[in-house]
C-alpha cells in the first residue's frame, strides 16, 4: 500500500485528479498566455500598451453582447415595417441627442488629463450599470429602452476618445504610433467575432442573458481600467488643439519680432513675453501643421459616414430583399462576415505600411472605394454588394491608420493627445449622420449604392486635391521619421 504512494504522501487517485484538472485548465491557461504573449509583444508589456490592447478587447466584447440584444429586440423580432419604426425611433431618441453630445465629449474629457483611467473605467462601468437597467425592458421593447441605450451610445464614444488620447503616452521604443492603433484596433476586431456567437448563443436562451454577458465583461474592463500605467494620467507637456481657426488668424502673416528693451518680467523682452502670453491664450489650430490632417480628416469622415450608411440601409434592404438565392440572416451574414474581414485585413495592411506616404494611402483607398461603390450600383448583386462591404471595411480601417500617421507626424506633441480626442468626436459624428440617411432613404438597392457613392464622392472632392498637393510637397513639420 506504501509503495502505491508518490513522495508526497497522494494516492493514486489524487494524481489521477490532478492530472485531469490539469489537462482540463490547459487549454484555457494555454490561451491566456498565448493572448498575453501576443498583447505584450516588442515591449508593449513593458510600456503598458499591452494592458490597453486588452482593454480595448473587453470593450469591443461587452460592446458586440449589447449590439446582439438591442438587434434582436429593435430589429428582428418584429415585421419589417415595425421594424423600421422602431429603428427609427432607436435614432431619433440615441443618435439625434448624440449628435448634440458628441461636440461636447471631445473637449470635457480634454479638461480631465489627470484623469483618464477613471474616465475609461467610468465608462466601462456606466455601461455596466445601463445593461443591466435595459435587461428589465429588452424582451418588452418599451420607451425605457431608448434612453439608457443612449447612455450606453455616449459612454462608448467617451471611452473611444480617452482611448486614443491615451495611445501616445505607452508607445514602447521605436514603435509608430499607427502600429500601436493598429494593434489596439486588430484586438477588438479579434474580441468581437468571438463574442458575437457568444451573445447570439445567450440570446437563444432569454433576450436579457446578453445584457447578463456584458454587464460582466464591463466590471472586468472598470477593474482592468486602473491596471493601466499611471503616465497615462499625466499632462506634461500638453496643450489642447482645434479642428478649425478664425480666418484672420490662419491668414495672418507671421509675428516680426521687434527689439524692445527688456521688461520687469524676469528680463524676457516684450515680444517674447507677448508670443508666449498668445500661445497661452491661444491654442493652435491644427492648420498651422499643414493641411494633411485636415484633409486626412475630410476622407475619414466620408468614409465614416459610408460605414453608418451601410449598416442601417443594408440591414432593412436584405431584410426585404434577400440578396439572390440566400435567406434574409445567411445575407445579412455574408455582408458582415465581409465588412469584418475586410477591416481586419485593413487593420493588418496599416500595420505593414506604417507612415509610408500616408497622404497617397488615404487618397487612393478613398477612390478604390468611391470605384467600387459605383461598380455596385451600376451592376447590383450578390457579389458586388458583398464586395462592397469588404472594400469598406478594408478603406475605413486603413485610411485611419494613415489619419494617425499624419497627426504623428504633423502635430506637435503638446497638442497630439487633444487633437485625437478632437478628430475621433468628428468622425463619430460623421457615422451618424451616414447612419441618420441609411434610415430614411427608400429601399432599393441601385438608389442606396448610388447614394454611397455620392457620399464617397463629396468626400474626395473635398480632400483628395489636398492631399496629392501635401504629399507632392511633403510634410512643413516631419517630426516623426
Amino acid at each position: 500500500m506504501a509503495a502505491t504512494r508518490s513522495s508526497d504522501g497522494s494516492g493514486p487517485l489524487r494524481r489521477a485528479g490532478r492530472a485531469m484538472g490539469r489537462a482540463l485548465r490547459a487549454p484555457f491557461t494555454g490561451t491566456a498566455r498565448g493572448i498575453r504573449k501576443a498583447t505584450h509583444a516588442h515591449g508593449a508589456g513593458e510600456s503598458g500598451l499591452g494592458k490597453l490592447i486588452e482593454l480595448h478587447a473587453v470593450n469591443g466584447a461587452g460592446d458586440v453582447m449589447i449590439t446582439v440584444a438591442l438587434a434582436s429586440t429593435v430589429f428582428f423580432s418584429v415585421p419589417t415595417d415595425e421594424a423600421r419604426g422602431r429603428v427609427a425611433l432607436y435614432l431619433a431618441v440615441t443618435m439625434a441627442p448624440f449628435t448634440l453630445l458628441a461636440p461636447v465629449v471631445g473637449p470635457l474629457l480634454d479638461r480631465l488629463p489627470h484623469g483618464r483611467r477613471a474616465a475609461m473605467a467610468g465608462a466601462m462601468f456606466a455601461r455596466a450599470v445601463l445593461a443591466i437597467t435595459m435587461s428589465g425592458a429588452v424582451a418588452t421593447g418599451g420607451l425605457e429602452l431608448y434612453p439608457a441605450a443612449l447612455g450606453v451610445l455616449v459612454c462608448s464614444k467617451a471611452y473611444g476618445v480617452v482611448r486614443s488620447a491615451v495611445v501616445p503616452r505607452l508607445l514602447p521604443p521605436r514603435f509608430s504610433l499607427v502600429k500601436a492603433n493598429s494593434r489596439v484596433t486588430l484586438a477588438g476586431l479579434l474580441a468581437t467575432g468571438v463574442a458575437a456567437p457568444i451573445g447570439a448563443g445567450l440570446q437563444s436562451i432569454g433576450s436579457p442573458w446578453p445584457l447578463y454577458g456584458a454587464c460582466a465583461i464591463f466590471l472586468g474592463g472598470t477593474v482592468l481600467a486602473f491596471t493601466l500605467p499611471r503616465k497615462v494620467d499625466s499632462a506634461k507637456g500638453e496643450r489642447k488643439a482645434r479642428l478649425v481657426v478664425p480666418h484672420e488668424e490662419a491668414a495672418a502673416p507671421p509675428p516680426v519680432r521687434v527689439p524692445t528693451s527688456k521688461s520687469a518680467r524676469g528680463g524676457r523682452t516684450g515680444s517674447t513675453w507677448a508670443a508666449r502670453r498668445s500661445r497661452r491664450e491661444k491654442p493652435p489650430g491644427l492648420r498651422s501643421v499643414g493641411p494633411s490632417v485636415l484633409h486626412g480628416l475630410q476622407a475619414n469622415a466620408a468614409h465614416r459616414a459610408l460605414s453608418g450608411f451601410l449598416i442601417f440601409f443594408l440591414a432593412f434592404l436584405l431584410r426585404e430583399h434577400p440578396l439572390a438565392g440566400q435567406s434574409a440572416a445567411v445575407s445579412l451574414g455574408i455582408v458582415g462576415v465581409a465588412a469584418g474581414a475586410g477591416n481586419a485585413c485593413g487593420t493588418a495592411v496599416g500595420s505593414w505600411l506604417r507612415a509610408r506616404g500616408p497622404e497617397v494611402i488615404v487618397a487612393t483607398v478613398l477612390g478604390l472605394a468611391l470605384g467600387v461603390a459605383v461598380l455596385t450600383a451600376v451592376f447590383f448583386s450578390t457579389v458586388m454588394v458583398a464586395a462592397l462591404a469588404a472594400v469598406a471595411g478594408f478603406t475605413q480601417a486603413l485610411s485611419k491608420l494613415s489619419l494617425d500617421a499624419m497627426i504623428q507626424r504633423d502635430v506637435p506633441e503638446e497638442v497630439r493627445t487633444s487633437a485625437f480626442a478632437r478628430s475621433e468626436t468628428l468622425l463619430q459624428m460623421s457615422w451618424v449622420v451616414g447612419g441618420a440617411i441609411g434610415i430614411a432613404l427608400p429601399l432599393n438597392g441601385v438608389l442606396g449604392m448610388s447614394v454611397a457613392a455620392g457620399l464617397l464622392a463629396l468626400g474626395a472632392a473635398a480632400s483628395v486635391r489636398g492631399l496629392l498637393g501635401a504629399a507632392r510637397r511633403g510634410s512643413p513639420h516631419p517630426r516623426v521619421a
